[in-house]
């Protein structure tokens, strides 16, 4: 008579979510009542102009239906190689090749954007997303590394295309700085959001069969790509463009390589980015490391709910009763999150404490987000942003297309090694931070008028 030993399902606790919405809830709607500003501090403020209003929301509509193409993809890509059968090997080399576009060629797209303007970039990111939808309709099984590339292209024009092109608009229109620092936050709130309802759409579609389903995950995708390509062309006109590529190129180089500061703030965007990167690729070997059954897809809600209420401490570091610096903010905020990813590469700690470990570090990336997009407004000008960004992220770029090939695929790095450099990768950003605070500029002054 055969022994039926059942399995333990590690769940996380329902009030996890509970007390993540009521935070949320409460620092956003108790934070007008201890502002330090004396105009509008509340994006739900019915004092704010109407034309900020509907600027604001416009863009934020915007951003939202791109962040649900990121994250759609995300999920259902994972999903699907995991349901055709695709080899380890096969997926780690999609991986790098992933890697290998965003270095090569993402890197100059910001570049790129700068030039031809920020709004036909837009229109690429949707492209691509097209390009991967109608590929993935047509053909049954499309080559995994093509479907790598494009959306890794267009990972890159979501990271600096979007923030960018709101930027300069809001200039030229001429709202309050105050008002781009409350937009700044609910980009991350947003898409933080959004990336949840994503994952419930993926999962719905999955949780059907993806083969017998009566609704295509494809031409659901090329759906969204179609709404977020008519909602770009329904957007703002963009002057043009003063000069060529040969006179950006120099004006670009000769400011970036002059200026110490946009240095240490283009290594502590790489940091950052290297970090967040090896969590998502990390994190679930990491959690189910023990061998006990894990319902991953109830982790995410609560990585994406913290980062959501890591935004809204935004607002209240800047503006609250007791506002810092924002390179003090951002300088514990890396010390913080290198100490949890430390804890994490040193010793396997149980599900429960990795949840908390890794909560805290997704709360303290909400609330990094948007604190290094106001450093940019203040050191870059918007001119050069999006090359900013996009040329800051290449070391991360080649770093994590080292880790990848040889962790992933000659296996020659264990994922403590990996998680080790994540986190020197945070503390490198602090010491970045701390420098720039003694290098930078005074609390409330930046290139821009006030």
């Amino acid at each position: 008579m055969g022994v039926v030993i059942e399995s333990e399902v590690w769940e996380p606790n329902s009030s996890i979510y509970t007390f993540t919405f009521l935070a949320c809830f409460f620092s956003i709607v108790l934070f007008p009542y201890f502002s330090n500003r004396t105009s509008s501090s509340s994006p739900f403020d019915l004092s704010i102009s109407s034309s900020l209003l509907r600027f604001q929301r416009h863009f934020l509509l915007l951003y939202s239906l791109s962040s649900v193409l990121e994250g759609f993809w995300s999920v259902l890509g994972e999903y699907e190689m995991a349901n055709y059968g695709v080899e380890k090997e096969k997926m780690v080399l999609s991986l790098c090749a992933g890697f290998l576009a965003s270095l090569f060629i993402g890197t100059f797209l910001g570049i790129l954007s700068d030039v031809v303007g920020h709004k036909k970039v837009s229109f690429l990111f949707c492209t691509l997303h097209l390009i991967v939808g109608i590929w993935r309709t047509v053909v049954p099984h499309p080559a995994v590394w093509v479907a790598s590339i494009c959306l890794s292209l267009a990972s890159s024009i979501f990271l600096f295309s979007f923030e960018t092109w709101m930027v300069v608009e809001h200039e030229k229109l001429g709202h309050r700085q105050d008002t781009l620092n409350d937009t700044f936050w609910l980009m991350t709130f947003c898409e933080s959001a959004t990336l949840i309802g994503s994952q419930m759409i993926t999962n719905w579609l999955a949780g059907n069969h993806l083969e017998k389903s009566i609704v295509s995950p494809s031409i659901v995708a090329v759906f969204l790509a179609m709404i977020n390509a008519i909602f770009i062309a329904r957007g703002w006109t963009e002057s043009a463009t003063r000069g060529g590529l040969k006179d950006y190129t120099a004006s670009f180089f000769a400011y970036m390589l002059g200026d110490k500061r946009i240095w240490l703030l283009a290594c502590a965007q790489a940091c950052l980015h290297f970090s967040v990167a090896v969590f998502w690729i990390l994190w679930a070997p990491t959690i189910v490391a023990d061998g006990r059954e894990v319902h991953l897809g109830l982790m995410y809600p609560c990585f994406m709910g913290t980062r959501m209420l890591g935004s809204t401490l935004f607002p209240w570091s800047i503006s609250g009763l007791s506002s810092i610096r924002t390179e003090d903010c951002l300088l514990y905020a890396f010390s913080i999150a290198g100490l949890v990813v430390s804890i994490v590469a040193y010793d396997y700690q149980e599900i429960g404490v990795l949840l908390v470990l890794f909560c805290i570090f997704h709360a303290c990336t909400g609330l990094m987000l948007p604190s290094l997009a106001r450093l940019r407004t203040m050191y870059v000008p918007n001119e050069f942003r999006a090359g900013m960004i996009s040329t800051s992220l290449a070391p991360a770029n080649a770093a994590l297309l080292f880790i990848v090939f040889k962790g992933g695929y000659y296996r020659n790095i264990c994922n403590a090694t990996i998680t080790a450099f994540a986190a020197l990768g945070l503390f490198v950003a602090a010491g970045c931070m701390y420098m720039l605070k003694h290098w930078g500029k005074q609390p409330h002054q930046n290139w821009h008028k006030l």
